[in-house]
């Protein structure tokens, strides 16, 4: 039987909210004029964010030359825009579910979060995304696929069946969810991101990473679906032994400019840089 939106409000309603803290630099960081000192006086109002923001500022995936040890420094190093995602990542995790009766592979779940992320950061550095936006990809990356935490710890005894029939890999996570439940993961992930009044590009990319949608407000919005959508196949084919070719859009195909196969050609050294971003995973504990 479809699930009804009030249904899924009132689960997502079960999650943790953010913290005021995170909210506020989401807020101030949606400015074009963020003043770097309120950002950083905000964070330090939060002593558990600051820790845990300097702790992924000083992990090998940034591979500063120097210890960063004050938040001040931090936005300095690594920039605002990359404060706000790190912001976004210790309150997803410190948020979700870490354990389900579903049988879903958390822990997998999230290695395979992060390779999206970070295949997604290159991809667009190639493509010439600014530096200041490219974080925006590594983090809508990071947070993908959350709709399935959420599937997995509210709805475990008709969500396990699903795990064991995609584990087959006949059908994806998501015909079965539509299937089933009316919606996947990706739009139950959008709901639980628009609740965290996230980003809306960031929401859009949520939401559409499966099931490509050419009406997306934003230009950006557009390109950042695109990069998930083509990072979750290149994911899957580097590390999954998938067959993606047939599950992307001919607009993700197109905004790669090769096929799938064929872009994972350049992905060489992947796996270091996905070693390097391991951090992020252990985050919310």
């Amino acid at each position: 039987m479809p699930l009804q939106r009030d249904q899924l409000l009132a689960m997502v309603d079960k999650i943790p909210a953010f913290p005021q803290s995170v909210h506020r630099v989401i807020s101030l960081t949606a400015k074009a004029d963020c003043a770097p000192k309120e950002l950083v006086s905000v964070i330090e109002h939060d002593p558990v964010l600051t820790m845990k923001v300097l702790k992924l500022v000083n992990s090998a995936y940034f591979g500063l030359r120097r210890e960063i040890t004050s938040v001040n420094h931090a936005v300095v190093y690594v920039g605002i825009n990359t404060i706000k995602n790190l912001a976004i990542t210790v309150a997803t995790a410190g948020a979700l579910p870490k354990t389900n009766k579903a049988g879903l592979d958390v822990d997998a779940l999230w290695r395979h979060s992060l390779s999206v992320g970070v295949v997604a950061r290159i991809l667009a550095a190639k493509r010439g995304v600014i530096p200041n936006d490219l974080p925006n990809y590594f983090v809508a990356g990071l947070l993908h696929d959350i709709g399935k935490i959420l599937f997995a710890h509210f709805l475990p005894d008709k969500y396990a069946p699903v795990v064991k029939l995609a584990a087959q890999g006949k059908y994806s996570f998501s015909q079965i969810e539509n299937k089933l439940f009316g919606l996947d993961h990706g739009e139950f992930g959008a709901i639980l991101a628009e609740y965290w009044k996230l980003p809306g590009d960031l929401v859009a990319a949520i939401r559409f990473h499966n099931s490509m949608h050419l009406d997306i407000e934003s230009d950006t919005g557009q390109q950042l679906c695109c990069a998930i959508s083509a990072s979750n196949a290149i994911a899957h084919y580097l590390f999954d032994e998938g067959n993606p070719e047939t599950r992307i859009a001919q607009e993700v195909t197109d905004w790669l400019g090769a096929p799938v196969s064929v872009a994972t050609a350049s992905m060489e050294g992947i796996e270091d840089e996905i070693e390097k971003a391991l951090a992020f995973i252990n985050i919310g504990s």
